[in-house]
């Protein structure tokens, strides 16, 4: 046999040795696994960070241990302004005041939107404003956010618009652990019923799998659905800003919905956006992609494969207060 064809038999035996050993360790993973992208740490804007980003071997939600990136975050954004939330006069207009999210909608909260609560909930109890001049009544104080911004809020908060401001959380950071490498599960994970860091803070977790959903590049955190029903039931308002986020003072700031004001990095495909990692380090992209057309093929997780980007996941429509609906991959404890 000569030299040539010895040297192609034995690169071929390689290759199938090769093979048969990555089988072995990913015996799990399917065929559109076949592509995995890392977490690309430089992505995060360095501004939304309180230390730089380490890495650090953690345990996983199947118990493997895996490196992951140790992301201490400020939680303010420095891609966009915050605020503001609550309109001062029913006279407003949509600059003076955020949005809500409602039954898929989105509606800016404008004096007008204030004043036709009432209307828009049918319930007369609504009635966040003085009748003879028109100012909106809203929390203009630490303590009074405090005390409304909780599912048990007190009658004398009724019919408050709840306004937070950045400078009741400016010493907060969090850390979050998301692993370099995704590595996929062999069930997804499905979040919990508990709601997240709307005023009332994260819910009750029925389970390890955690509250928030991820991080967006500017170190803000994609969080549970803002539960919505307890601060309306309170006859409280508590609007999110123009990039779909609002404060806690547990929370701080964080987001309920991707407006597309955060940064993003545009894929040169027509794919939707990039905007961030959910926390088992599989990259979130925007709900549409350039053309406007949502995916069609998502899981329950709200996610889906492709060979350039490997799993990831396409954030909901910004009206329906979520993210995503569960973990595709393992989560660092």
């Amino acid at each position: 046999m000569k030299f040539n064809q010895l040297k192609a038999v034995a690169l071929s035996s390689i290759f199938i040795i090769l093979n048969a050993c990555s089988e072995d360790t990913t015996s799990d993973l399917t065929t559109s696994d076949a592509v995995t992208i890392s977490v690309e740490s430089s992505n995060f804007i360095a501004a939304g960070l309180a230390t730089p980003i380490t890495i650090e071997s953690r345990t996983l939600s199947d118990g493997s241990t895996a490196d992951c990136y140790k992301i201490v975050v400020t939680g303010t954004p420095t891609d966009h302004e915050m605020g503001p939330w609550c309109p001062s006069n029913i006279y407003d207009d949509a600059t003076a005041g955020g949005i809500w999210l409602e039954n898929g909608e989105v509606y800016d909260v404008d004096g007008a939107f204030v004043k036709n609560l009432a209307t828009f909930y049918n319930d007369d109890t609504w009635m966040l404003y003085n009748a003879t001049t028109g100012e909106i009544t809203k929390t203009t104080t630490e303590t009074e956010c405090d005390e409304a911004a909780n599912p048990n809020v007190g009658e004398e908060y009724e019919n408050y618009c709840v306004e937070c401001l950045p400078s009741y959380v400016e010493d907060l950071a969090h850390t979050y652990y998301i692993p370099v490498t995704p590595k996929i599960a062999a069930t997804p994970y499905v979040f919990s019923t508990g709601l997240g860091g709307g005023p009332g803070g994260p819910g009750t977790a029925i389970s390890t799998v955690p509250s928030n959903r991820g991080l967006a590049f500017n170190g803000v955190v994609f969080d549970a659905p803002a539960p919505t029903d307890n601060i309306l039931s309170a006859y409280t308002l508590a609007p999110f800003d123009d990039a779909g986020g609002h404060i806690n003072l547990a929370a701080g700031y964080h987001y309920h919905a991707a407006t597309g004001l955060s940064k993003k990095i545009t894929q040169t495909d027509n794919h939707a956006a990039m905007i961030g990692y959910a926390l088992d380090g599989y990259g979130i992209f925007e709900n549409t992609d350039e053309d406007g057309n949502e995916a069609t093929d998502l899981d329950d997780s709200r996610g889906h494969y492709d060979a350039v980007r490997g799993y990831h996941y396409h954030v909901d429509k910004a009206g329906n207060n979520n993210f995503i609906n569960g973990l595709r991959g393992e989560y660092a404890l």
